[in-house]
């Protein structure tokens, strides 16, 4: 079965003067143009391709990679507003529609939203929507303390940022527990902190406990790798030094430093610390 929105890797059945038709081995086909068709590639040869309905809502397939795929989240820039609603470049030649109806707030030609990917079951067509929440839920949450996650920052909090976890939840990363610059849009690897009884999921940029300190020596040895092996930090130093010139805070700072001292990787002097 052929997929919409979604990678697959489909056989070569016949080659036509518009380009190479596709099948699933179910009797299902798609066409790839010319331009699309690497130059290696024949009949009964394999290939990946991205699917999705052309210009004319016919399936046609792509190697280009698109921005986001079905059931999935990304940051997209409004390329127009139409009658219709606004059309985001996901990275292919047709735009993704958003349609009035699933936007929070008018989007403007110009600007990036947070956009959900997803097939209309109604026209059966890959549709976007700005409105993320009703996407997202804290049903069947099945992480552990520390587990590796996929983040997508998706706005700011008075508490801090909200993130959406692994395309499927959402989390919170605090602003005490951050130490580096963070913006809507933002991808990064996090860590679970604390999944609580209703389902919601607390966040760390960092691995917690023991797991913190081997990257927090790492970020420490690569800056006085790049700073000519020396940094004006030691145990005086204020937080604010500290945040500014590494995005850790003291209390890592401290812990980073001992790492790479007992390892014999650095000297600690009263005016900062040096490799060894």
């Amino acid at each position: 079965m052929i997929e919409l929105g979604n990678y697959n890797v489909l056989t070569v059945l016949r080659s036509t003067s518009v380009g190479l038709f596709l099948g699933d081995g179910e009797g299902t086909e798609i066409l790839l143009p010319n331009k699309y068709v690497p130059e290696d590639l024949g009949v009964d040869g394999e290939i990946k391709v991205f699917c999705y309905l052309d210009n004319s809502e016919r399936p046609v397939a792509t190697t280009l990679d698109p921005l986001v795929t079905r059931n999935a989240f990304a940051y997209l820039k409004v390329a127009e507003v139409g009658p219709f609603g606004a059309f985001v470049d996901w990275g292919l030649e047709k735009h993704l529609l958003v349609p009035f109806r699933e936007q929070p707030q008018r989007m403007e030609a110009g600007q990036r939203y947070i956009i959900h990917c997803y097939l209309d079951p109604e026209s059966m067509r890959l549709t976007g929507s700005g409105r993320v929440d009703r996407f997202l839920t804290q049903e069947g949450v099945d992480y552990q303390v520390n587990d590796p996650v996929d983040l997508l920052v998706q706005r700011k909090t008075p508490l801090g940022w909200e993130a959406i976890v692994d395309n499927r939840h959402k989390g919170l990363l605090f602003d005490n527990e951050i130490f580096q610059e963070l913006a809507v849009g933002d991808r990064a690897k996090g860590h679970i902190k604390q999944v609580r009884e209703d389902g919601k999921l607390d966040l760390s940029l960092q691995p917690l406990g023991a797991k913190m300190l081997e990257p927090t020596a790492k970020r420490i040895f690569d800056r006085l790798t790049e700073r000519g092996g020396f940094l004006p930090l030691h145990d005086k130093s204020s937080p604010e030094q500290i945040q500014q010139e590494l995005q850790l805070s003291k209390k890592a700072f401290k812990k980073g430093v001992g790492i790479l001292y007992r390892e014999r990787r650095i000297a600690i002097g009263e005016d900062g610390i040096r490799l060894v």
